[in-house]
């Protein structure tokens, strides 16, 4: 049974959804049979490219955490209008003869950069009374967002002509870059949608590390899955580790809580040798764990 994470360099056009029915049927044609577990680490629109992480096995315990990490995107507005989706795939709602210069977008974009508020766009995930945001407006309803605090870690200008921009942008979970875009054309007294959008980093996951999708098919082909199988740490390679000795292992596979640790305060992973054991809460000395990895051959 496969451990770990497959970082998808997603392509346009393909949902998250899409993308691991996509890896569980290479998995089932690799020979794993129907009962191998796959999520994904964040949704991603079919509009946007780039990394997707997707978790098999025992990683699947790792997803909540990975949808709660900061991600990286770029993305490039177009200004003149706005689209009922915010992107190029919508509708135009309204036009602006405002076209703002580099020198003006860079100006704005230090407003943007720190805690900010926005509203969704209303075509998003969100669910209201129980239906998804993007289905009530799709029926033409209106759709009403209430706005979100987000974390805008990093926010720079790439490139801009005299109609677009290209930004990149280090962001906190629950940012939607449509709506950034919207409100950066708002700022500068224009309107804007999203011509370009590509996650660049989810988490610890980077560009550098994902495969196309034709490289993923081959798996199904008869491909080694160890070759574009990232092991279940490279996941956890964002917080400090904790290793295990034999006993304290024993005692952590059993749910036990871990006493006397030298260790600030904080989350851990622990580990016996080189395996993955539990996620683990150190607090005042005391370990307990938060997720328990149930991996073979686990050193003793």
């Amino acid at each position: 049974m496969p451990h770990g994470w497959i970082i998808l360099d997603k392509p346009h056009g393909l949902g998250s959804t899409q993308a691991v029915a996509a890896v569980k049927r290479n998995l089932r044609q690799a020979g794993f049979g129907k009962g191998v577990k796959v999520g994904h680490g964040g949704t991603l629109d079919p509009f946007a490219t780039g990394v997707l992480p997707i978790a098999v096995g025992e990683a699947t315990k790792l997803c909540g955490r990975m949808l709660d990490a900061s991600k990286v995107y770029a993305f490039t507005v177009e200004f003149g209008a706005e689209t009922d989706t915010l992107d190029l795939e919508g509708q135009v709602v309204a036009r602006s003869e405002v076209r703002p210069s580099a020198e003006q977008v860079a100006a704005v974009l230090p407003r943007f950069t720190g805690p900010i508020a926005q509203v969704p766009p209303a075509y998003s995930a969100i669910q209201i009374g129980g239906q998804r945001a993007y289905d009530l407006a799709r029926r033409g309803e209106t759709v009403e967002l209430a706005s979100r605090n987000v974390v805008i870690h990093r926010l720079d200008l790439q490139a801009a002509d005299a109609g677009s921009a290209t930004l990149l942008a280090h962001v906190s979970k629950g940012t939607y870059i449509r709506s950034l875009a919207r409100d950066i054309a708002r700022a500068l007294g224009s309107l804007g949608h999203v011509t370009m959008l590509r996650r660049l980093k989810a988490g610890p996951f980077a560009i550098e590390q994902a495969i196309s999708l034709d490289k993923l098919n081959e798996v199904g082909k008869g491909a080694a899955l160890e070759h574009i199988l990232l092991p279940l740490e490279a996941g956890l390679v964002d917080i400090p580790a904790l290793d295990l000795g034999p006993q304290q292992a024993r005692l952590v596979r059993q749910g036990r809580v871990l006493s006397g640790l030298p260790h600030d305060d904080g989350l851990y992973w622990a580990k016996a040798g080189n395996m993955p054991v539990a996620l683990m809460e150190v607090s005042s000395g005391e370990a307990r764990v938060s997720r328990g990895f149930n991996l073979p051959d686990v050193a003793e």
